[in-house]
């Protein structure tokens, strides 16, 4: 067995074997950790639950029919395929051992375990509904492509039941879409879904005008991107309601269904809008693997599950262990992608160091991030940056925003056919990805259904079954 974790990582291995390095995840703080590590005298294994490195920053893209998976997606064995001291493994990371230096994952019903000499851990993080989990039936977040293909197809067929039903108050609810949360992915989502009613989907429908469809964001703080200031915050603001987004802040939900929202407005009072799609963006909260880890190590987590980690990113006790990207909590960094790539290169750094040149982890200099800025989109040649002291809006901006955003899609020939896209969407609004399927809508929660299904015949006899109307029913607009 595998001696219990110490103060130091050790640079030789039993029986003269490779330093193991194991990885959690394949977003930013992953991928870019394992690249880092690709000279290294390490053996390298990457394990995510997804095949895929997703580009999260244009999920929103896919979701409105800009642009297809596959253009944000890239399957991350093919990304390092030439890092031939690099293994990829499609699992669902369950359980880590911090004593016995392992992982557990499952891929389908196969079961298996990694042992590692360092880890770095970089599951990121999934939707918060703020202890409201129940919102997620109706209104979903937009975290993976699932999340994206789901939402694609509830947008579009909205609009498909708009124009062939006669009722015109249930016509008003199939017309009104309410995106909750007014940070960069709900302002980017809400000048979306403006344009494509107004404009791409316009003379397509002859008993409907895609126009008339009501966008809302709203937010329960008192500012549009509060954390790029009230300059362009009211920048971004003046741009969506000149489309006709309608904003609504110091709103803050208290229920959805079906119908529609609930929210509770300063005074107290509460008011419903009625809308067939809700989308959610209002929070995050990290992998549940943070908690498991703090269990173990006596680290503490913050409000969202994040780890508190030392200044080189490792956990208390345990230097062979990183945590980085959106799992991480250190001197209030944002969770954006910068934070998460420096800090999976950061990480890879150390090891190399401790591996190959002997040093301790004593030796190692706190991590430092360098802010490279915040950027978002709100419409087709509007957008606002902030790098310091700088703020951006405008036309300027949008050419900023796409210049960084092809310069970190990963692969020549995805920037290439993004650029192609984006080209069709400038020139005429053209948008060559609104297939939907009534697959796409329903896939999540009848997965759900078959969860519960399976935990259901693997119970006692003489439990009882969760009440039906307490399941998840099927029933999505």
């Amino acid at each position: 067995m595998t001696e219990p974790a110490s103060d130091h990582v050790d640079a030789a291995t039993p029986g003269g074997r490779r330093h193991r390095v194991v990885i959690i995840g394949s977003g930013f703080g992953g991928l870019f950790a394992a690249q880092q590590l690709k000279n290294a005298d390490v053996d390298v294994t990457l394990v995510a639950k997804t095949g895929h490195h997703l580009f999260q920053p244009l999920l929103y893209q896919v979701a409105t029919g800009i642009l297809s998976v596959g253009e944000i997606a890239p399957p991350t064995r093919l990304i390092l395929r030439d890092q031939k001291n690099a293994t990829v493994v499609l699992g669902d990371v369950n359980r880590i051992d911090v004593a016995a230096k392992q992982i557990s994952a499952t891929a389908g019903h196969i079961a298996f375990d990694l042992e590692y000499d360092s880890l770095i851990v970089a599951a990121g993080a999934n939707q918060s509904y703020f202890g409201n989990d129940h919102f997620e039936r109706w209104a979903p977040g937009m975290k993976s492509v699932d999340d994206a293909l789901e939402l694609r197809s509830r947008i579009l067929g909205c609009f498909e039941q708009a124009e062939v039903i006669d009722d015109e108050e249930e016509r008003r609810r199939l017309l009104t879409f309410v995106i909750v949360g007014a940070g960069p992915t709900g302002v980017e989502m809400a000048g979306q879904v403006a344009e494509l009613a107004q404009h791409t989907l316009k003379d397509s429908f002859r008993r409907i005008d895609p126009a008339s469809a009501r966008v809302i964001l709203l937010d329960a703080s008192p500012a549009v991107l509060p954390p790029f200031g009230n300059k362009l915050g009211n920048a971004a603001r003046a741009r969506l309601e000149k489309m006709g987004v309608e904003i609504q802040l110091n709103a803050m939900v208290t229920d959805v269904d079906y119908h529609g929202i609930e929210v509770k407005d300063p005074d107290g009072s509460r008011r419903r809008s009625d809308a067939s799609c809700k989308i959610w963006s209002a929070g995050v909260k990290a992998s549940p693997l943070g908690q498991m880890l703090a269990d173990q190590t006596g680290a503490e987590v913050d409000r969202a599950g994040r780890v508190l980690v030392n200044d080189d990113l490792s956990l208390p006790g345990h230097p062979e262990i990183f945590v980085v990207g959106d799992m991480m909590s250190l001197k209030d960094l944002p969770g954006v992608a910068q934070v998460a790539i420096q800090g999976g290169r950061y990480a890879a750094k150390q090891i190399i160091a401790e591996v190959e040149k002997g040093r301790s982890p004593a030796d190692r200099k706190p991590f430092k991030y360098f802010d490279k800025g915040s950027m978002a989109t709100v419409s087709r040649y509007s957008a606002v940056v902030k790098a310091g002291p700088i703020e951006i809006s405008g036309f300027i901006a949008w050419i900023m925003w796409l210049v960084v955003h092809l310069a970190y899609l990963i692969g020549f020939k995805n920037r290439i056919t993004t650029m192609f896209s984006w080209g069709m969407h400038m020139g005429g609004d053209h948008r060559s990805q609104l297939t939907s399927t009534k697959q796409w809508v329903y896939a999540r929660q009848a997965l759900e259904r078959v969860a519960a299904e399976e935990a259901a015949a693997k119970r006692p006899s003489g439990e009882t079954q969760q009440p039906a109307e307490a399941r998840t029913s099927a029933r999505v607009d």
